[in-house]
């Protein structure tokens, strides 16, 4: 093992008396030990009788060490641990001039004990050797100093094997005492502090921050299929990852701040007067600077909490970071956000819109419309400029994901209803995307069930999109719920097609009906260049795998005839409408027959027409 360097406050070996070794801790103990020492030198020697010795030069001594002590108290936490060594070997050298020029033989004997504040300050915060060489100084010193005092009459040479040995006991006994409770602080693997160590770290902290009014912020961090360097690697490729994360992470951080293994593969970060975005910011460093992909939690602390409310927090943001895709830092913040509030109340008036953008058949001509995907529209005060990407990250930060998708689906299958008892014999399929958080959620299936009865909608007729991202969590209530939903019904489109990380191969293990490719995959079809070959690809392996796909994106007449020549039957994209509320988009496929895009408000549409609309005829 290595011993503490630097930056003791961020990592502690078991060489050294790691629990103990902090800057704050150390300066504290060795600032008091030379304050007490100070003032009881000052002490002793106004009041001891004695005419020989140097008077004067014991006070200098009591008063440099009094001094020394006070800078210490003041700015030890910002020394460097090196510094340490040097005010203990100071020490050492004012107890023997104090003791030398003692003008009473009884008062020296009383300095002498003050070698025992050496040997304690060494042992508990020193490595073994280094502990043992600062006690070894301080017992020659005790040895040389006790019989070559000038003072009448003289001590044998013999007098300084009672306070050296002293000295010598109790460092070791202090030594060992401390190490044993340490060790308990300790993860002997990488060094750093264990589960129980940092959750002492962390209620320090939070006493320090009440009464500094400071910030607080802690990171929890978990290296992603972990496991699977165990399984198939050994225990032992586990155990060097490990430390070389450990090694990697603890040169990146400061003094003050606190890395610990929380036990297994996760790790804990405490950030002493640290604000969220800067904790943001240095777990992406942390991230970006090993190989291993990990997933973060941040959270801060708002006066009153808890250590342990602190960290279920913390743990609430690394499980949301797991289950949307791994790799990444999730916010659990302690402060709302004035758009998550008013997103809040949103939700609760049911105040957010759902509109519909049609999925069309290239296969019939062109423009008729064979479903509609619902899509989230809101206009926020508190931030206009958001994007319902944006929204949707929000939602799922402060835990109000599960209701929003909820009030979408609802309000999407009750507005589908609506379309079905407006037209004849209406087969469209509804579209409504999911979020990979509430995917993941045991009983989302039988949630899903109970609207689809309220509402009236069938089953068969519903699509959940999830992005691709998503389902490569592959959490196994994710799966779970993909089955239970398609066994009853429910079809399920994997959104965003050729954006995510997972192989196509995978398509075929996958539980999944359609899949929607990326619309940049669709820009990418230009008059002046041949079309992608990956999407010709994309269309045969669909077709191999009997999967439906549907083309995203769509904005041209071009690129509507390249996926057609290519083989693709469905599409959806500005080319033949932008989303809009039910009402709107009753009255446009009434007044049209079921197609959308350019051209249909201008033709006539004769009986043939009107027949092949296939139950797009208003009822009554």
């Amino acid at each position: 093992m290595r011993e503490i360097g630097s930056r003791g406050d961020t990592r502690t070996r078991v060489r050294a008396a790691s629990a103990l070794a902090t800057a704050m801790v150390m300066s504290r103990t060795t600032g008091a030990f030379y304050v007490m020492g100070g003032a009881l030198g000052l002490l002793i020697t106004a009041v001891a009788s004695g005419s020989e010795g140097n008077r004067t030069l014991v006070g200098i001594a009591a008063a440099v060490a009094l001094l020394l002590g006070l800078s210490l108290l003041g700015w030890g936490p910002q020394l460097p641990h090196g510094i340490h060594h040097g005010y203990v070997a100071i020490a050492t050298v004012l107890v023997t001039i104090a003791l030398y020029a003692f003008p009473n033989t009884v008062g020296a004997i009383g300095i002498a004990s003050f070698y025992v504040f050496v040997a304690c300050d060494a042992a508990l915060f020193f490595a073994w050797p280094q502990a043992f060489a600062h006690i070894a100084f301080a017992m020659a010193m005790c040895l040389w100093v006790m019989p070559a005092r000038p003072v009448h009459p003289a001590l044998p040479w013999w007098s300084g094997l009672i306070p050296a040995g002293v000295t010598f006991g109790v460092g070791v006994v202090v030594g060992i005492l401390t190490r044993m409770a340490s060790e308990a602080d300790i993860d002997v693997l990488t060094g750093l502090l264990n589960r129980r160590g940092f959750d002492r770290a962390l209620n320090g902290a939070i006493e320090t921050a009440a009464r500094n009014g400071q910030g607080l912020a802690l990171v929890l961090v978990d290296l992603d299929r972990f496991r699977k360097i165990n399984d198939h690697l050994g225990q032992r490729a586990g155990d060097a990852v490990l430390q070389r994360v450990a090694d990697t992470w603890s040169k990146l951080l400061a003094p003050d701040q606190r890395l610990a293994r929380y036990g297994g593969d996760a790790f804990a970060l405490l950030l002493p007067n640290t604000t969220e975005q800067a904790a943001i910011l240095l777990t992406e460093q942390l991230r970006a600077s090993v190989t291993t992909g990990c997933s973060a939690g941040v959270t801060s602390w708002q006066q009153g909490e808890s250590g342990s409310l602190l960290v279920s927090r913390a743990d609430v943001g690394l499980y949301r970071a797991k289950q949307a895709g791994r790799n990444r830092t999730v916010l659990e913040s302690s402060r709302q956000l004035p758009l998550a509030v008013e997103l809040r109340e949103a939700i609760d008036r049911g105040a957010l819109d759902v509109h519909y953008q049609p999925i069309v058949s290239l296969t019939e001509g062109g423009g008729k419309a064979v479903g509609v995907e619902a899509l989230l529209r809101w206009s926020s005060s508190a931030q206009p400029d958001v994007t319902t990407e944006g929204l949707i990250r929000v939602a799922e930060e402060y835990d109000l994901i599960a209701d929003l998708d909820e009030l979408v689906l609802r309000r999407a299958c009750a507005d589908a209803a609506r379309l079905q008892e407006t037209f004849a014999q209406l087969d469209l399929t509804l579209n409504v995307n999911v979020s990979g958080l509430e995917l993941a959620e045991a009983g989302y299936a039988d949630r899903v069930a109970s609207i689809l009865a309220s509402t009236g909608w069938p089953a068969d007729q519903l699509v959940l999109e999830v992005t691709e991202s998503e389902l490569a969590a592959e959490s196994q209530t994710a799966i779970g719920n993909l089955h239970i939903l398609r066994e009853r019904g429910v079809r399920i489109a994997i959104d965003d097609f050729g954006t995510g990380y997972s192989s196509l191969s995978r398509l075929a293990t996958l539980p999944s009906d359609i899949i929607k490719v990326d619309q940049s995959f669709v820009a990418a079809i230009r008059s002046d260049s041949p079309a992608p070959p990956l999407l010709g690809v994309i269309a045969a392996l669909s077709s191999a795998l009997d999967l439906q796909v549907i083309a995203e994106g769509v904005e041209t007449e071009y690129q509507a005839a390249v996926l057609t020549e290519l083989g693709f039957a469905l599409a959806q994209g500005y080319h033949y409408s932008d989303s809009h509320p039910v009402s709107e988009l009753i009255t446009d496929l009434n007044e049209h027959q079921g197609r959308v895009g350019p051209g249909v408000s201008d033709r006539e549409l004769g009986d043939d027409d009107l027949h092949t609309a296939n139950g797009w005829l208003p009822l009554g």
